[in-house]
Order: structure tokens, then sequence, then C-alpha cells
């Protein structure tokens, strides 16, 4: 057998050892699967509930509530509050991601010029005299560039980019959910306000009780624990309304805060007028239209994207890879001779490169971008059980508000009409003091009940107005891609 023939066998022989032993991604894969919105039932749930696909929040949803001031406050939150610069500078950082893997996948060509003054040492002088000196000139381009031969690059940068329009919607998304914040702390302010009023109008009923107590006491028609009680309940209603101002500041200093200023910025806010609660009726097709409506739920669809195109990148990398580098340039000792002939240089190194044996290091990585895919595919999963759950429970949380404040206006009529009766019938000297006592306290508790139930309403209609994605509309971004599929 000649030489050839046998330098060849080994060569065969060397090549098949070396793919053999190649790192593969054999056996690893993602396991998880997006629900199918269409799957998800809520028909009993939301039956009797007029349903309309043209009834979706617009984008300034909340002018609905009615309150210009409102209107005014949510711009100033979402101009000058401190989670909105978190969200835009996270999302600037995403696009900054972007660019820089976009980069990655172009050529680079760079250029040196360095000039280097150096004295020999007696040992390095060829003429042994030690007092020798040189001047290194040197001027040098560099290229570089690698062949994308399977896409890992590009799938790269392409799973940047839906990162950063994830991070995009996630910006939209903390203009919702602040929006959505000021108008409920605005409707807590305006419910402090009316708390605060029924305590101090229930603090003249037992003042006026009180006096009216103290002078049949004094006419003998009273008994001292009558009159005792009386000024029981007058100090429990001071109690109550000393509360109430708590109350109250502390709902102004929560608005202030939302709106990134400091809480002296509350006493230039107007007592809120009591907002009205915005008529929303769900859509036909309520879990289909929440995928395009809803930030959470378009920006959880980007990041299962960007973790497929992720896996894409991973899977290459145990693919050959091809880089081309090259350099060009001159160097001389001598400046007259920089630019000659004998000074010039150049090179050229295309290198082929093939992961053999990496200690498992590149299916590790693979293995933990499938498991990122899997997460981000749970974590969409969520959001959209989630969002379906959200929307069902406010408006099932609406329309049984609107049934109890009916009922609890109707008790507060009769509580007050009552309360008058006996009021007169105690004044007159005819009454029982402890019927006047005790409608005392029905009226109360039935005016801070319809109050609650009121002020509910209107924080329920807001929350249902932010589950419907508060007019979102993924129209400035590419088109969210489809969850359906896994990555190949």
């Amino acid at each position: 057998m000649s030489n050839n023939k046998k330098r060849l066998r080994l060569s065969l022989v060397l090549v098949t050892m070396s793919l053999a032993g190649c790192a593969n991604f054999h056996g690893l894969d993602t396991q998880g699967k997006s629900l199918n919105a269409a799957d998800l039932k809520a028909g009993q749930s939301l039956a009797n509930i007029q349903l309309s696909p043209a009834a979706w929040p617009k984008r300034d949803w909340w002018t609905s509530l009615g309150d210009p001031q409102l209107d005014g406050l949510i711009r100033e939150a979402l101009r000058d509050s401190p989670d909105m610069q978190i969200a835009s500078a996270r999302s600037h950082q995403a696009l900054a991601a972007a660019a820089a893997a976009d980069a990655d996948r172009a050529p680079t060509l760079n250029a040196d010029a360095s000039v280097q003054r150096a004295r020999f040492n007696r040992e390095q002088d060829p003429l042994g005299q030690g007092q020798a000196y040189s001047t290194s000139r040197n001027l040098e381009a560099t290229f570089s560039y690698n062949f994308d031969l399977w896409g890992g690059e590009r799938a790269a940068w392409e799973a940047a980019l839906g990162q950063a329009r994830a991070a995009e919607i996630d910006r939209q998304a903390a203009a919702l959910t602040l929006a959505a914040d000021v108008a409920r702390a605005y409707s807590n302010l305006a419910q402090a306000n009316i708390v605060a009023d029924l305590a101090q109008e229930d603090l003249k009923r037992t003042g006026q009780m009180l006096s009216l107590g103290q002078r049949r006491h004094t006419a003998g028609i009273d008994s001292d624990y009558q009159l005792q009680q009386t000024e029981s309940l007058q100090a429990s209603s001071q109690e109550q309304a000393i509360n109430a101002e708590k109350q109250l500041a502390s709902a102004r200093i929560a608005l202030a805060v939302l709106l990134g200023k400091g809480p002296d910025r509350a006493n230039e806010i107007a007592r809120p007028k009591v907002l009205q609660p915005a008529a929303v009726q769900l859509p036909s097709t309520l879990p289909a239209e929440l995928l395009g409506r809803r930030p959470d739920l378009v920006a959880a669809r980007w990041r299962v994207e960007a973790a497929s195109k992720d896996i894409v990148a991973s899977k290459t990398r145990f693919y050959p890879n091809l880089n081309l580098s090259a350099a060009a340039g001159t160097q001389s000792i001598l400046g007259d001779a920089l630019f000659g002939g004998p000074s010039r240089f150049w090179n050229i190194a295309p290198t082929v490169s093939l992961p053999i044996f990496d200690g498992g290091r590149l299916r590790a990585n693979l293995d933990a971008r499938d498991a990122d895919y899997d997460l981000a595919v749970a974590q969409y999963n969520k959001s959209l059980v989630k969002a379906l759950g959200d929307v069902s429970d406010s408006i099932v949380q609406v329309r049984s508000l609107n049934r109890q404040i009916d009922a609890s206006q109707h008790a507060a009529d009769v509580a007050k009409r009552s309360f008058d009766t006996v009021s007169q019938r105690y004044g007159a000297g005819i009454g029982n003091y402890v019927d006047v006592l005790t409608i005392e306290q029905q009226l109360l508790q039935a005016q801070q009940q319809l109050a609650s139930l009121n002020a509910e309403r209107i924080d329920q209609s807001i929350q249902l107005m932010q589950a419907l994605g508060g007019g979102f509309q993924d129209e400035q971004l590419a088109q969210a891609p489809s969850t359906s599929s896994t990555p190949n």
C-alpha cells in the first residue's frame, strides 16, 4: 500500500472519530405548550352579560369617568412618575441590546497606528555599545467577518429584537397600570372625603342628641344612665371623625406619590367629584380578542418568540463555523522607508471551527434555553388565564354591585325617615331613647355602606377597563407572533 493511500485512510479514520465525538443536541427538546385561547371557557360565568365586538375602552379610557381634573392628573403621572421612567429605561436597554446583536452580524474593520521609541541595552545592541536607540513605526488595518452559515447570529438578533418589543409593550403596560392606579387613588380620595362628611354629619347628629338629652336629664325625664349613653355615643362619633380625617390625609399622600411628587402636591388637588362608573360591554370573542388588547399578553407572546429564537441560535453553535480575518499595513524602523515596498505586509486567515469535546457546555447552554422557552410559555399561559379571570371577575362584581347599591340606597332612605320620626318624637318627650339610639346607628351604618358600595363600583369599573387592556392596540409594532408552535 502506498504512503498516500495510508495517509488518506488515516485521515478518514480521524475525521470519522472526530465527527462521532462531536457535540450534539440529541435528546434535548422543549416541553412547553401554549394554551389555545378558544379553549378557555367562560360562558357560564358571563351568562346574561350583553356582548358587543365594538365595546372596547378607548386609549384615553379615563375620560369616560367624567372628571377633567383626573384627566390632568393622569397625564401628569404618565409624564413625571418614576415608574414610567423605569419602564422607559428598560425599554431603552432592550433596544440597545438589540442594536448590539445586530452589529455583531456585520463585518469589522479597524485601523491602528503606533510609534514606539526604544533604547537597547548592551545585550540587545548588535554593536555592543549599549547606546543604540530605535523608533518603530506601524500602520495596520484589520478585517474580520463571521459567515453566519446557519443563521445563528440572525436568530440571536431576532431574539434580542423580540425582547426589545416586549420591553416596549411593558412600558405601555406600565402606563396602563399607572393610569388605573391614579384613577383608583383619585376615587379613594373622593371616597375619603365622603366618609369624612358622613363622620361630621354623624358628629352633628350625636351633638344634637346630647344637647337634647341634657335638657331631658335636667327636666328629670332621662336617667343618668341614658345621658351617659348619649355622651359615649357622641365621643365615639368624635373618634370616627378623627379617623376619617386621618384616612383622608393618607389618601391625599398616596395620590401625590403616584404623581411622582412630594406630599405637598396633594394640597393643590381640589376635592374630587364622585366619578361616574363607565359602562363597558364585553366583546363577543373575549379570549381571542384579549390576545391583542392586553399589553401583558402581547409582551408575553413576544418573549415566547424571543426564547424560540434563542434556541435556534444555541443549536447553530453545534455546527461548523467559518470566519475570515485579514490584515494589511506597513511597519518600519526608518521613517522614510515606512511606505516602501519592503515595509509592507498583509495576511489573510480563513478559519473553520467545529466543536468536538467541550465537557457538555453547549448541551447545558441549549438545555437552559429550552427551559427559558418552557418558562416563557408557562408565563404566557398564566397571563392568559389571569386575563380572562380578571375580566370575568370585574364584570360579575360590577353586575352584583349594581343590585347591592339599589338595596343599600333603599335601606339608607328608610333609616333616614325613621331617624327623623323618632327624633321628633324624642324631642317632644314622647319617644323612646333606645329607639333613637338604635335608629341613629342604623342610619350611620346604612350611609357608610352605601358610600362604600358606590366607591367599590367605581373601583371595579376602573379595574375592568384595565383588565380589557385599556384601549391598547399593538399597532405600532410588528404583529406579535403566534405561540401555537414550538421552535425548530
